[in-house]
């Protein structure tokens, strides 16, 4: 099936974003980060806001994936970081778009792990055969939506496999019900 995915890695300074398209392997649409300048949260709120809708706009995604919230060392920034999360989901939900909680891809901080962080975008973003790496807050972000891919990709085949296992259990369930009344007269 093909489907655009819309991943977002929310920061109240600078939100990463990454669209892919999913057929048999996946596409990079576009990437890159909207940027807060100004200093007073509400503004920033209302800039990732603005800058989600239009992204969401420009792409036409089916799915919006964006991480589950982590615990973070400092409880000024989850909450800032909280925020501009949901202000993102108050967008795609505002553009009807199916939003979808990601398990965290990886929580690396930005000073202590950014070259084993640098290094690892290229990884992650290798299955777009990207030219160059991108900035690292798209990087994440793309990494949400290859993650969203592989999360969705085995739930549909479990989930085919589920249905595989009922039939099975219901075509054995027919013919033992076939192969009595072979057996058993049931007129």
């Amino acid at each position: 099936m093909m489907a655009i995915i819309l991943g977002i890695d929310p920061g109240s300074r600078v939100t990463g974003y990454g669209v892919i398209r999913r057929w048999a392997a996946a596409e990079l649409l576009g990437s890159g980060c909207i940027r807060t300048k100004v200093d007073d949260l509400p503004s920033r709120l209302k800039l990732i806001h603005a800058g989600v809708t239009e992204i969401i706009t420009q792409f036409q995604p089916d799915y919006f994936a964006i991480e589950q919230v982590f615990m973070a060392k400092n409880a000024d920034s989850a909450l800032k970081l909280g925020q501009a999360r949901g202000v993102a989901i108050v967008a795609a939900t505002n553009q009807r778009c199916r939003c979808l909680n990601t398990p965290p891809v990886r929580s690396a901080e930005r000073g202590r792990d950014w070259q084993r962080r640098k290094s690892q975008s290229s990884i992650w973003c290798a299955p777009c055969s990207l030219p160059a790496n991108p900035q690292a807050d798209a990087a994440d972000a793309l990494a949400i939506a290859i993650t969203h891919c592989h999360v969705s990709q085995n739930a549909a085949q479990i989930s085919e496999a589920r249905l595989n296992l009922a039939r099975g259990r219901y075509d054995i369930a027919n013919q033992a019900g076939y192969l009595s009344s072979l057996f058993y007269d049931t007129a």
